[in-house]
């Protein structure tokens, strides 16, 4: 099972966290990682890489063991090393929910397999979210600058993690969305009422959408504020804010009731385009500074510096729901920061050494000063060694 539903920890509380620790990675077939096995100290590891020597590669197994998919949205099959029938990844753990998790993936069947704690698990939620993970990556600041597809992936990936009924809600809403929207391209002369066949799905997209905008507006409720203040700890000027915003328009207090009167009142609008316009798959996050869209007109800067913050919710989200301190996935995420941000970030970061932090950059004089602690691995060709 996922956990808790519970909200975890105050603030207060924060001495009471406990560390999560990868100890052990396992890697077999994985995109250029042969066949790897990293032993990992609690403070983590520096991992020195050129471009395309597989240092990424490293912090993508830990993230998917964690979201049994790829963080850049490439699947399974193409994650398989070349020639190879299917990869393996394990990790041991301490201060996690399970001590053990393993994934592996063949590619002419297209099976997944998933083992907690030596036991394979029948289905992908009992393994998902076994630990609590973030990471930072230059990429993050298509969170910001991005369309709002990217957001709401943010927000779903984050929730479901946390959340074992918005991931039931999610799925279920999903299903009833493309059942909807089949329904609305089917030949209008086919046997029964065409829009009834359309209405039907409603009711269900009504009920687990509700449940879909209740989590995500509480959660923006909840850290709105801290949005704001990060983004200025960070040392972003002006006032930067976070706000939710649905697609629906209709006047109801009550979420549920909300969407299915829009999709009611929407459905002959939708049934002349075949596709849905309401409903949370079609909300957005909404970033802005000084009352301006950062997605608009917010600089590179700002961007990357709300991305980052969303990233440091991110973590808060995963110590508030699992009582844990997050394993800090560094891709390299400082490239285009001065010294000045990147102190802060790490500082906001790395409060009292709490954390494991996995540090991936291309030369040794890269590491931030805040984290020359690390033990320093290298990578080459998807080979990793102590640095001679």
């Amino acid at each position: 099972m996922l956990v808790s539903e519970s909200v975890g920890p105050s603030a207060g509380a924060v001495e009471a966290l406990r560390a999560t620790v990868l100890e052990r990675l396992s890697v077999r077939d994985f995109r250029n990682l042969r066949e790897t096995t990293l032993a990992l100290p609690p403070e983590g590891i520096a991992l020195v890489g050129e471009n395309g020597q597989g240092k990424t590669n490293v912090l993508e197994a830990i993230r998917y063991l964690q979201m049994l998919r790829s963080f850049r949205g490439a699947h399974d099959q193409e994650l398989v090393s070349f020639g190879a029938s299917g990869f393996h990844l394990a990790a041991r753990l301490a201060g996690a929910r399970a001590d053990s998790v393993a994934a592996g993936f063949e590619r002419h069947s297209k099976r997944k397999k998933l083992v907690v704690d030596g036991v394979e698990t029948p289905r992908l939620a009992d393994a998902l979210g076994v630990f609590p993970a973030v990471i930072f990556a230059p990429q993050d600041a298509a969170l910001v600058s991005g369309g709002p597809s990217l957001r709401r992936r943010f927000l779903d990936i984050m929730l479901s993690l946390t959340s074992r009924s918005y991931l039931a809600s999610l799925q279920r809403y999903r299903t009833a969305l493309a059942q909807r929207n089949a329904a609305m391209r089917e030949d209008p002369a086919a046997l029964g009422s065409h829009e009834q066949r359309v209405a039907v799905w409603e009711p269900a997209l009504a009920e687990h959408g509700a449940v879909l905008w209740r989590a995500r507006q509480n959660w923006v409720d909840r850290y709105a504020a801290q949005f704001s203040e990060l983004c200025a700890a960070v040392g972003e000027g002006g006032t930067c804010r976070l706000l939710y915003r649905r697609s629906s328009d209709s006047e109801s207090h009550d979420p549920e009731a909300m969407l299915r009167d829009t999709l009611a009142r929407k459905r002959q609008l939708d049934m002349r385009h075949g596709l849905t316009h309401a409903g949370p798959h079609r909300d957005d996050l909404v970033l802005s500074h000084d009352g301006h869209d950062l997605r608009s007109y917010g600089s590179a800067g700002q961007q990357r510096t709300a991305a980052i913050v969303l990233r440091l919710l991110e973590s808060a989200t995963f110590r508030a729901a699992t009582g844990c301190e997050p394993i800090v996935l560094l891709d390299d995420p400082f490239a285009e920061l001065d010294e000045r941000r990147t102190a802060r970030i790490l500082e906001l970061l790395c409060v009292d050494g709490r954390g494991q932090i996995m540090l991936a950059v291309p030369r040794a004089n890269d590491i931030p000063a805040g984290l020359t602690r690390l033990e320093r691995r290298r990578i080459v060709a998807g080979e990793i060694s102590m640095p001679s």
